[in-house]
């Protein structure tokens, strides 16, 4: 079992990050022989894809030549089971260098192709764990619906699960409380599964 934990968190202490890590280790009990690729997206400095660089990649997936280092975090995704994502509630999506990832791992040839159209994946990903906290309300929940739906379309996910905590920053808000619920809710989905 390879899982591929994709940690978009930026602060030092990262509530986000905390939570993510307790999911991380009821995924490793649940599948001792797992294997567990952590991606840290700040240490990894990916840009954006620009005129240059899609260029670039155009011409090398047309000539179907997938040997070059951009096709890395495509391939990596590519060969995962279960995907963990930690990013934190921003500007009602999540963090730049999240979506800079997701532009690097969208790549035809590698995890998907179109047939009449339509994207068929070519990934075996079972499932997606989406965690993030926000300080106030994480109204519509657009950063998780927007992975949701790439995860669905492109890569054939079908079960994608969020795990948020909200309001963490209001004012006499009891961050440990909103966490610690936020566990239990994690909790109760791990023990669901194991029944």
């Amino acid at each position: 079992m390879n899982i591929l934990f994709i940690n978009a968190a930026v602060r030092k202490n990262s509530r986000t990050n905390l939570l993510a890590n307790y999911v991380l280790e009821k995924l490793n009990r649940k599948y001792n022989e797992c294997n567990i690729n952590v991606l840290n997206l700040n240490e990894e400095n990916i840009q954006a894809l620009n005129a240059t660089t899609l260029q670039m990649r155009d011409d090398l997936i047309l000539n179907n030549d997938f040997s070059h280092e951009m096709f890395k975090y495509a391939k990596q995704f590519n060969q995962a089971d279960i995907v963990l994502i930690c990013a934190p509630y921003w500007d009602l999506a999540f963090p730049a260098n999240l979506k800079n990832y997701l532009e690097q791992i969208a790549v035809q040839g590698i995890n998907f192709e179109y047939i009449h159209g339509i994207p068929s994946s070519f990934c075996n990903i079972k499932k997606l764990f989406y965690v993030s906290t926000s300080g106030g309300p994480m109204s519509l929940e657009f950063g998780f619906n927007y992975v949701k739906t790439l995860a669905e379309n492109f890569y054939g996910i079908k079960e994608n699960i969020l795990f948020k905590a909200e309001f963490l920053d209001l004012r006499n808000a009891n961050v440990d409380d909103i966490l610690t619920k936020a566990k239990e809710v994690i909790d109760q989905y791990f023990e669901k599964e194991e029944a």
